[in-house]
């Protein structure tokens, strides 16, 4: 009976997300909608986010999972990326019902023991974060120029701070999405060159399969797409339109392209990262060549694809790398500001004191690691764990009749987003067991 009622909610929350993306192409008579002018000009924080979710933790974790494994863990970065959808969505509707980002939601409506210790982590997971960017700007600058790794880091970290303290968030929006356009065009241009096995690809990316040794690989794959600090980045930028919170018709209006906005930004990430891994597994895992620096798969790039293959590498890298640190350092300021119930403002001190942190600390923390591929797999690895905490404070504000009104989550919702945060507690715990086992 049970069983019965979770299938019978599920689908009728499957039931609601299809109608959702009907209704971003029909109107309610069937006839098509005119409005892709309208939907461009929404276009933006979704993409911003989508950087925190192709950034360098992400290579390594995708290009460990390809070059390990071939296709076989293509199908986490689908099941991450459904999560994503969900999670990201959910947490935007928070912004625009309340005109509140995550953590300013959680000062307000929360309990200082609880909203302190979630807000703590969540810091803690955006200087995890900083590691992975500015090691990814360090790696491709040394790929590139022969620039030593912590003289890189260092470089990435003063272009991140000197475009997020001299731009206004517009600028850095078009920034954003030229950066993830070109990291785009780059991986086209590399699976143009490789031999891929697309039967095996298709197969993989939704039938799951757990080889032997892969639950540090699927956790660090799953922790560099569904990132804490998109939640709380997300729920910051997409207030960015100012839009007025008291006119209903307003509202339902950026509700309506917020899903439009998410749902495209979250498959243009999908596709870069199913990219990764499957370039890896079909240059690298075919010829059993194992993967242990990012530079090391340029410099492996070019005897197989070309050396055009290893610079556009390198190139891509660097602009994700400094886009990645830029997005990071936003989250940074949004979540340290709501600790002071302030929104993120990069003129306030408490938005410029969370960017030094972001980005500073993580700098710091490079000198400390000897192997920067292990690093970036690592630290991606922590994201994970610090995720169900994020989650479930996000969950109780947005099924909150007194912090969202008729804006709630309905009951299958809920079960949904409970439904994922298992999900990723289980996997958790299996990455526990095999860390002290």
């Amino acid at each position: 009976m049970e069983e019965n009622i979770f299938l019978y909610y599920l689908s009728e929350d499957m039931t609601f997300f299809s109608n959702r993306v009907k209704s971003l192409f029909y109107k309610k008579n069937g006839e098509p909608r005119s409005g892709l002018v309208e939907f461009i000009k929404y276009v933006g924080p979704g993409l911003l986010v989508t950087v925190g979710f192709i950034d360098p933790g992400n290579w390594a974790s995708n290009i460990a999972a390809g070059a390990q494994f071939g296709y076989k863990l293509l199908w986490v970065a689908t099941l991450s990326t459904f999560m994503l959808i969900v999670l990201q969505h959910n947490v935007a509707h928070l912004g625009i019902v309340t005109g509140y980002c995550l953590s300013e939601a959680m000062m307000v409506y929360t309990p200082k023991w609880i909203s302190i210790p979630v807000i703590t982590s969540a810091m803690l997971a955006i200087v995890s974060t900083g590691v992975a960017e500015v090691l990814g700007g360090a790696i491709a600058l040394n790929m590139l120029f022969h620039i030593p790794i912590k003289i890189g880091g260092l470089i990435t970290v003063v272009l991140a701070r000197i475009l997020l303290f001299t731009n206004s968030y517009f600028r850095l929006e078009r920034w954003i999405i030229i950066f993830v356009s070109l990291v785009g065009i780059s991986f086209i241009y590399e699976l143009y060159l490789a031999p891929v096995d697309w039967k095996s690809a298709a197969f993989s990316s939704v039938v799951p399969r757990m080889p032997e040794g892969a639950i540090v690989i699927v956790m660090s794959v799953l922790g560099a797409v569904v990132m804490p600090h998109n939640l709380f980045l997300h729920s910051e930028v997409i207030q960015s339109r100012q839009w007025n919170l008291e006119d209903e018709k307003v509202i339902k209006k950026q509700l309506h392209y917020e899903f439009s906005d998410t749902l495209f930004s979250m498959i243009v990430g999908f596709a870069i990262n199913a990219a990764m891994i499957i370039l890896a597994a079909s240059t690298f895992h075919e010829r059993g060549i194992e993967v242990n620096e990012l530079s090391q798969a340029k410099a492996l790039l070019e005897p197989i694809l070309g050396q055009s293959a290893g610079i556009v590498f390198g190139v891509a890298l660097l602009l994700i790398g400094i886009a990645s640190s830029v997005t990071a350092g936003m989250a940074g300021g949004s979540v340290f500001a709501g600790f002071y119930s302030r929104p993120y403002n990069i003129k306030e001190w408490p938005s410029k004191v969370g960017v030094l942190i972001g980005v500073v600390f993580a700098a710091i923390l490079i000198f400390f690691i000897k192997n920067p591929f292990d690093g970036l797999i690592y630290s991606q690895m922590f994201l994970s764990m610090q995720l169900p905490i994020t989650m479930f404070a996000q969950i109780y504000l947005t099924s909150s009749k007194k912090v969202m009104g008729k804006y709630a989550n309905s009951l299958p919702h809920k079960i949904l987003l409970f439904v994922l945060v298992a999900i990723i507690s289980y996997l958790n715990v299996l990455l526990l067991k095999d860390i002290f086992s």
